[in-house]
């Protein structure tokens, strides 16, 4: 081959080759994000699950029915703060890795799906009188988007309720 013939092999590679390897990265960029992504969603979907199996252990606190389940003993508050609390530790992390102000597409199904989660649970009143209590030391602003939820699934104006 001549000089020639190698030079215009060149351009044509330049032309087409780089660009074509260029969007061939963005792509397989983007895909690994959205597997990171997906990784994510599921490690979260797993512990939220193995939550579900502790409140299925204790049923005597009927965290799961809508219905008020009366006085509670000391111990059976005890154990209802300590689900609270790995439930709300699940809700920051699944806030911090999962939410973005301008969420599009998978993303914003997938959370979505935790704030169907957060909603159900401020639903309850006994969930939204310890929330304060709950979110100290929390990260400031998943503190105020999950009061922000239970002023919304409770009575607005609750008492216990307190801006962050």
């Amino acid at each position: 081959m001549s000089l020639q013939t190698w030079e215009l092999l060149s351009y044509i590679v330049t032309v087409f080759g780089l660009p074509l390897a260029i969007v061939s990265f963005m792509l397989e960029q983007r895909k690994e994000r959205e597997n990171e992504e997906e990784e994510v969603y599921q490690m979260l979907s797993d512990a939220y699950t193995d939550f579900l199996k502790l409140v299925m252990t204790n049923p005597d606190l009927k965290l799961r029915s809508q219905s008020s389940i009366g006085q509670l003993t000391d111990e059976q508050q005890e154990r209802r703060y300590v689900l609270f609390e790995i439930l709300i530790s699940l809700f920051e992390r699944a806030y911090l890795l999962a939410y973005e102000p301008d969420m599009i597409g998978k993303q914003l199904r997938r959370w979505y799906s935790w704030d169907d989660y957060m909603r159900e649970w401020c639903e309850r009143d006994d969930f939204r009188e310890l929330l304060p209590r709950l979110l100290q030391g929390e990260d400031a602003d998943f503190a105020k988007y999950i009061t922000r939820l239970a002023k919304e699934q409770g009575k607005v104006g609750t008492p216990a309720l307190i801006e962050v």
